[in-house]
């Protein structure tokens, strides 16, 4: 009986050590999956203000007459976008909290664009003294 006994308490022992070793990996795998969202999140916000911003300042430099539309993704958990003379301000949040991220233009920008995730299609226009963003 007292070998019986041994046995289930070691085996109690490994029971319990497995299942904590197997919350701390999912624990840690929960983090560094926040982590890697994150990072995926900001870059695809860089890559959305930079094309944008490219994107205007050559169709500005081409005349008043051209117009284009571009096709950018944007992804979730966007605040807000705002355009003004000097550039695209974009406010989004992360898991470390609220960000705010500026893409500088050499030309000046007018227009609005609405805040909603996925896949949008932007016109950009070349007016007289400035290029007109707008959501197609």
């Amino acid at each position: 009986m007292k070998i019986k006994g041994q046995a289930s308490v070691e085996y109690m022992i490994i029971v319990g050590f497995v299942t904590f070793a197997v919350i701390v990996i999912l624990g840690m795998a929960y983090l560094y999956a926040d982590i890697i969202k994150d990072r995926l999140r900001g870059s695809q916000i860089e890559s959305f203000g930079g094309q944008l911003v490219n994107s205007a300042e050559s169709i500005f430099f081409s005349g008043e007459p051209s117009k284009t539309a571009v096709r950018l993704y944007l992804p979730e958990n966007i605040n807000d976008i705002q355009i003004n003379s000097e550039g695209v301000v974009i406010t989004f949040s992360l898991s470390s909290g609220t960000n705010i991220r500026e893409f500088p233009s050499r030309v000046p920008l007018q227009g609005d664009l609405l805040n909603y995730p996925g896949v949008r299609i932007i016109s950009i226009e070349a007016k007289n003294n400035y290029v007109l963003l707008s959501d197609n």
